[in-house]
């Protein structure tokens, strides 16, 4: 279809669906708004206590906010429910899930059924018992960890904004919602992501905060006492207090938020258990059923008559009308969209959909020829910041940032400019020393679309990130952490920043891929593979330390794909010793195979650079990777946990057992005895034996 083509029907689409979307959607008196708030408050009810589990609480509590949002101001098309010009709505407080799932099933999210709601928190239904993106079509991202909805959402925002500046409000123009809880703003991430997103004004992002007061242990004021409106103002965000039960109310502060020059906060005060005549306004609604008399009794104060799981049609006509109105927006959008210069149009869907295939094969392959011609003795995060100087020039998506480690992190090339408040157009942020809300609002940025989010920090510091990690790697999404100062090597610092367990730690999470290149060379390949990998994070470990260039030679190839290979053969065909090793460690083990010819000891090298591929790859090649030595030796400068699966139990382990010390790197290896000589010496111990 032609470009006129497409915009005839566009046109015609626009025309047939404003003569329908005509009718009010949003509630016109008091009383339909009840009837439409108390259908949500009703199917949560219900829900909750059939599966016998879950908070009916929020729900209920909030159903008036979440009335006014859907009915009268976010933007959205159940039938196209990942249209990029989308409003998202983030509920952070995940706990609360049958409100969402209410409000998807009431405004016609095909999938979600009556019989899906009918089957909460059951085996293979799509109401789970917290949110989950990519399982549920309308959910916008996984929540239930409190805090990590509000700090995606920032992400969210944040690339909302990048990409409106490169593209024009036209294509890009959309607000960010979260509903927040009284837990989420006690987490600390949210004091990361709201100075964050207070620095940046991102205007477009508005809290709406469930300002019940109750919390599972009981009133919120036996732990906290926070003045949540003046702690948002000092992030530099506009705040205010409402009654959450008041329509009006609600809708004026969401047309103020609309307008400001800040991000939002409206502190909702609600009842939690709203219409709960015994149980609501306390802890007993929060988390559990409410009861068969609990919920008659609500019933009757809601006046709500209709049996479990019954929507009237009057009720059910409305609803239905709130989730056609937005599309004639969405039909007026694609016009927009179809009009743009073609290059245009397709970079902007390119990015959209998360293609990069054809793009990284040049800039990697130039990357490699240089190495093969005059070969670099460097940190691996060095060559990492050598790769990124190529490969954010070939994806002009890639947005990096730094947590306050920007010189030691080398993760900003040289001509990449930083983004800020005034011009939203550059590509890297300052994060601050905020590595949990960085880790989270990558999260958020990759699930928004048209973004490839990077990242760095010390790999000790994985600690403050693990809880956005892991939920990347369940929501499957491309987000890339690299962490430098990867072990013992790193030395004055002490043990407090020598990582020693945490690439163990990391590599236990399932779809995270932990990248250990050795050398520069491998350094770029760990980079092209980790932006392939579209389904799942990754972490590239690399070093302070400089470390020898040991692939020589210009290879096509990406030796690093299969997750490990024999980087250095024996001297004959039956190699008595294999040895394992990754990152600054391979050097190690080929110089160990050296001593060990000199004892006339055949041995060959195995470069591990990532675990998960090669527990990937098949059966045979794997087995070939591994080989078949009598001795199987390991030398990484962390701890043998997870080693067992390459080098057996009855393999030898050449690393750490404890934490580290403040001494220069060379002087720690030498201490904790990981050293060519102990690398040969565990070698032919362990032969001796066999």
């Amino acid at each position: 279809m032609t470009m006129p083509d497409r915009n005839f029907a566009a046109s015609a689409s626009v025309a047939q669906a404003s003569r329908f979307a005509a009718k009010d959607a949003a509630p016109t008196s008091r009383a339909d708004h009840d009837l439409m708030a108390n259908a949500i408050r009703a199917l949560a009810m219900d829900a909750v206590e059939q599966a016998k589990a879950g908070h009916p609480g929020l729900p209920m509590g909030a159903a008036d906010i979440a009335t006014v949002l859907f009915t009268r101001f976010l933007k959205f098309d159940p039938a196209h429910p990942a249209w990029p010009d989308r409003d998202r709505f983030v509920l952070s407080a995940g706990h609360g899930s049958m409100l969402l799932y209410a409000l998807l099933h009431l405004l016609g999210y095909e999938t979600m059924t009556i019989d899906e709601i009918k089957r909460f928190r059951q085996l293979g239904s799509l109401t789970p018992g917290h949110p989950e993106h990519g399982h549920t079509p309308g959910v916008e991202t996984t929540t239930g960890p409190l805090g990590q909805g509000l700090a995606n959402a920032v992400g969210m925002a944040i690339a909302e904004c990048h990409m409106a500046a490169l593209f024009g409000s036209d294509i890009v123009n959309h607000m960010t919602y979260v509903l927040a809880s009284d837990g989420d703003l006690m987490e600390g991430i949210s004091q990361e992501a709201i100075a964050l997103a207070g620095h940046l004004k991102l205007k477009k992002l508005v809290v709406l905060y469930d300002d019940n007061r109750i919390s599972i242990d009981g009133p919120t004021s036996l732990a906290d006492s926070v003045d949540q409106v003046k702690r948002f103002e000092a992030a530099g965000w506009a705040a205010t207090r409402i009654d959450g039960h008041d329509p009006a109310a609600i809708a004026a502060a969401i047309e103020a938020a609309k307008k400001s020059d800040r991000p939002s906060m409206i502190a909702c005060r609600t009842t939690i258990g709203y219409g709960a005549p015994t149980k609501g306004g306390t802890e007993k609604s929060h988390g559990a059923p409410l009861g068969a008399d609990e919920i008659a009794a609500a019933r009757a104060k809601l006046g709500w008559s209709f049996p479990p799981f019954e929507i009237p049609p009057a009720v059910r006509e409305m609803w239905r009308a709130a989730g056609e109105r937005g599309k004639p927006e969405r039909l007026a959008w694609q016009m927009r969209l179809n009009a743009l210069y073609d290059p245009v149009c397709a970079e902007f869907e390119r990015r959209n959909a998360g293609e990069i295939s054809g793009r990284l094969g040049d800039p990697v392959r130039a990357i490699k020829q240089k190495l093969a011609q005059a070969p670099k003795d460097i940190a691996t995060r060095a060559a990492s910041e050598l790769a990124l100087e190529a490969l954010t020039e070939a994806l002009p998506e890639m947005v990096g940032g730094s947590a306050d480690l920007t010189g030691s992190n080398n993760t900003r090339p040289k001509a990449m400019k930083v983004m800020s408040a005034t011009d939203y157009s550059g590509r890297f942020i300052h994060y601050g020393v905020r590595e949990h809300a960085m880790a989270a609002a990558m999260n958020g940025m990759a699930l928004h679309g048209g973004v490839i989010p990077y990242s760095g920090t010390f790999l000790v510091f994985s600690d403050y990130c693990r809880p956005a990690i892991r939920l990347a790697a369940l929501m499957g999404q491309r987000v890339i952490h690299v962490m430098t100062h990867d072990s013992i090597g790193l030395g004055e610092d002490g043990p407090t920043h020598q990582p020693v367990e945490h690439l163990a730690a990391l590599r236990a999470i399932p779809n995270l891929k932990v990248f250990r290149p050795c050398d520069a060379v491998e350094t770029v390949e760990c980079w092209q593979l980790a932006l392939a990998s579209t389904r799942g994070p990754s972490v590239l470990a690399l070093t302070r330390q400089n470390v020898p260039q040991l692939r020589r030679g210009f290879d096509e190839h990406n030796r690093c794909a299969l997750g490990g290979y024999e980087l250095m053969a024996a001297e004959d065909d039956a190699a008595m010793v294999s040895l394992f090793a990754t990152g600054s460690e391979v050097a190690i083990a080929i110089a160990a195979k050296k001593l060990l010819a000199d004892q006339r000891v055949s041995a060959r090298v195995v470069s591990v650079p990532c675990f998960e591929l090669l527990f990937a790859a098949p059966a045979e090649k794997r087995a070939a990777v591994i080989g078949s030595a009598k001795v199987n030796v390991a030398v990484e400068a962390g701890i043998r946990q997870g080693w067992d699966a390459i080098i057996g139990s009855d393999g030898t382990f050449v690393g750490m057992t404890g934490f580290g010390a403040s001494a220069p790197g060379k002087d720690l290896y030498q201490h904790f005895g990981i050293t060519v000589e102990k690398v040969a010496e565990a070698a032919m111990a362990r032969l001796r034996k066999s």
